[in-house]
């Protein structure tokens, strides 16, 4: 198979949740140490960081690895999803592992992992743990699925667990409380091993010191402690939170004796985007009119983009939306402003909302707009509309603005 044969198998043979939602979900992780033992146990052979959370785990993720990049060590990256590359959720050092890796993995394993039928997403964990081993990683910043603990990563002994924050997001697998899902991602704490918890949120913070008490592991919540203010290339205030993580993150690592100088921590955030090839976050795609995308698709995540938005200044907003299918959207939809123009849309996935449905949502709650057949349709229609002093925002779904950047 040549690399689009590769994918195309990998995309429409096996589930995969991004695009088909729930049934993607797997309630368990024998497969995962099955095809663990198939691979000779990569996992065991390279040093982590494992993270987790509803928000910002992503942002946390490359944050440290750039941090770690300028200290001098060979990072592997695992991140998802991805949004314009399929090799983007697999890094070695920012550089996407090569496609005859990709080609060359699913031939030599397709017929061993075919019998014990893996998900999308297993197939992507066991190529990035492989590829780590391979490559012979110092360190690989780990970042969960969805979840935690049954979520396909969780099989890593890391140096350090980190989860950023809880919020309500897939309600359907991880439960319909913040306790319920604050305990499906305290589910990544392992026995001794470090923990930093990167926003107290006093509901829920009696979840985590019980199960670190229970697991015998060092707690702490980043915000709790005062640290320096370091300047980074991600500029969303939301990174705020993020930075303050990384910083507690890499103060244990460093207890821990890896090398990381003051230089080290003050490089590696400002050079995230140039380190790593994060996209996506709060990402600047023009200056007139002033145009944004971002990935933000939970209400935790609307309220921090709108506080962005509030901080800038433009004649009028033009929203374009699109979200999926899979999560009540009412709440989010009450968030957003209604004296902006929407342009609604669907990405080009199964698990995207019909746009007549995000409409009428949309309109049921004060917000007026128009659909369109695509999100390139939508964006361009924003672009005619708007002056050089308004401003167009793209978001509602990470797969939206995947099409756009």
């Amino acid at each position: 198979m040549n690399y689009p044969e590769t994918l195309d198998y990998l995309f429409g043979q096996l589930p995969m949740y991004q695009r088909i939602g729930n049934a993607a979900y797997k309630a368990n992780l024998d497969n995962t140490y099955r095809l663990s033992e198939i691979l000779n146990h990569p996992e065991k052979q390279f040093k982590s960081v494992h993270i987790a959370g509803t928000n910002g785990k992503g942002s946390t993720s490359h944050m440290l690895a750039s941090v770690l990049q300028e200290a001098g060590y060979k990072v592997g990256l695992y991140t998802s999803p991805h949004l314009k590359d399929f090799r983007e959720r697999i890094k070695i050092n920012g550089e996407m592992i090569s496609e005859n890796e990709v080609i060359d993995f699913v031939e030599e394993y397709k017929n061993e992992f075919e019998k014990i039928q893996l998900s999308f997403f297993e197939w992507t964990v066991g190529l990035a743990f492989h590829s780590f081993a391979n490559q012979k990683v110092d360190i690989a910043i780990v970042e969960t699925g969805l979840g935690g603990r049954l979520d396909s990563t969780n099989i890593v002994t890391p140096e350090v667990v980190v989860i950023t924050n809880i919020s309500m997001d897939h309600t359907q697998l991880l439960g319909d409380t913040l306790e319920k899902i604050a305990a499906e991602k305290a589910g990544i704490i392992k026995s001794t091993i470090p923990v930093v918890i990167g926003e107290t949120q006093p509901k829920i913070k009696h979840v985590f010191i019980e199960k670190a008490k229970q697991m015998n592991a060092p707690i702490q919540f980043a915000d709790e402690h005062h640290t320096q203010e370091y300047e980074s290339d991600l500029k969303g205030v939301y990174q705020q939170q993020n930075k303050k993580t990384v910083v507690a993150t890499i103060h244990v690592l460093q207890t821990l004796g890896w090398n990381i100088a003051e230089n080290h921590i003050i490089k590696g955030l400002q050079n995230v985007v140039s380190n790593t090839g994060l996209m996506g976050r709060w990402q600047v795609l023009n200056k007139q009119p002033f145009t944004v995308c971002d990935t933000g698709h939970n209400e935790a995540g609307i309220r921090l983009i709108l506080a962005q938005i509030n901080q800038q200044s433009f004649e009028k907003l033009h929203v374009v939306l699109g979200v999926v299918n899979d999560k009540d959207i009412t709440n989010i939809l009450a968030l957003l402003p209604n004296n902006a123009s929407y342009y609604f849309c669907q990405a080009n996935i199964p698990r995207a909302l019909e746009v007549s449905v995000l409409a009428e949502k949309a309109t049921a709650v004060g917000l007026s707009g128009t659909t369109f057949p695509s999100v390139d349709a939508a964006y361009k229609a924003a672009q005619k509309n708007a002056t050089a002093q308004d401003m167009i925002f793209i978001g509602g779904s990470t797969f939206v603005v995947a099409e756009v950047v």
